[in-house]
């Protein structure tokens, strides 16, 4: 396992980290508990430094399950914790919903209350990391959500300030790094193999500031695993049945075909390896967030780390 500086200001991390939304028990089919709370030991066991999740997954599960396997280690002191608000699911709370519903709020009050509840989930006195949770441009060009991360910052109960940029806007919220620069330690992207609009302006205002960049959705939903095919489905609790709808999938497979040749050449380890290691092969990105629902599925990932002989330039078109 290979081990970076998340930025100019943000904390070592390990290369390849957890992300655990799907863990949560929510949005992605059926999830057991202890078969997660496996997968988490197994990615720390490997050297995992790094774990990503979201007030908002599972309703606060997927922290309580990371606090569960924390409590039970001895080095629990050396894993960083990046969580995210900006969801006010509290609401909505004993109620059933096949897929999480979504009330934004990104009010100085909420991110403090939000916060404390986070806090308390997962059992720490401060967040290592908290992002922003993906906000419209609309909420991001209002004083708000700053004025949170500030206040949270100075109160100790952070000591990073992120921002999870929105799906597909990566280029059109650019600015918004270039005017909060200073605050931001880190920022998470949505950065795979077929979706790459962030090296337009993004990673390279990233690169410039020394901003922190983790990298989610590197597998895009799984379909970079090289396992999904055109008759894959998904169940109405999934929400890849809409984000990985027969069309869409459809039509990311076609485009993989063209990488064919990457994974013909290196042959010895899987699309997933190959394609995560594209992920961190990037100079201004400092880590990727795979999920893993089995200890299987993360030892694979934790592979791509040690891939550092393969350069970004072998995955150019």
């Amino acid at each position: 396992m290979k081990y970076r500086k998340l930025g100019v200001n943000g904390p070592v991390v390990s290369t390849v980290g957890f992300g655990a939304w799907g863990i949560s028990g929510r949005d992605w089919g059926k999830t057991d508990d202890d078969s997660s709370r496996r997968a988490i030991h197994a990615a720390l066991d490997a050297g995992v430094t790094f774990i990503d999740t979201a007030d908002v997954y599972g309703f606060g599960h997927s922290e309580e399950l990371i606090r569960q396997v924390l409590d039970q280690r001895s080095d629990k002191d050396r894993i960083v914790i990046a969580s995210k608000a900006g969801n006010n699911f509290y609401q909505f709370l004993g109620e059933d919903h096949k897929v999480t519903p979504l009330k934004h709020d990104y009010s100085v009050r909420h991110f403090e209350f939000a916060v404390e509840q986070s806090l308390k989930r997962l059992n720490l006195e401060a967040l290592d990391i908290l992002q922003l949770h993906s906000p419209g441009l609309n909420i991001l060009e209002t004083d708000e959500p700053w004025l949170a991360l500030e206040r949270l910052k100075k109160s100790g109960k952070i000591k990073h300030a992120g921002w999870s940029v929105q799906s597909f806007e990566e280029t059109s919220q650019a600015h918004i790094l270039e005017r909060h620069h200073e605050l931001l330690d880190v920022i998470q992207v949505r950065y795979n193999l077929l979706e790459r609009r962030a090296e337009e302006v993004l990673l390279p205002m990233a690169l410039k500031y020394g901003t922190g960049v983790i990298v989610r959705i590197p597998l895009l939903f799984g379909l970079l695993s090289g396992k999904f095919g055109e008759k894959t489905t998904f169940g109405e609790n999934d929400h890849r049945r809409s984000n990985l709808s027969p069309e869409k999938l459809s039509a990311y497979l076609k485009e993989f075909e063209v990488y064919k040749p990457v994974f013909g050449k290196y042959h010895d380890y899987s699309t997933a390896q190959l394609s995560l290691r594209f992920c961190i092969s990037h100079p201004a990105c400092h880590t990727v967030i795979p999920g893993g629902k089995t200890p299987e599925q993360v030892l694979e990932n934790v592979v791509a780390s040690d891939l550092d002989f393969i350069p970004f330039d072998a995955f150019i078109k």
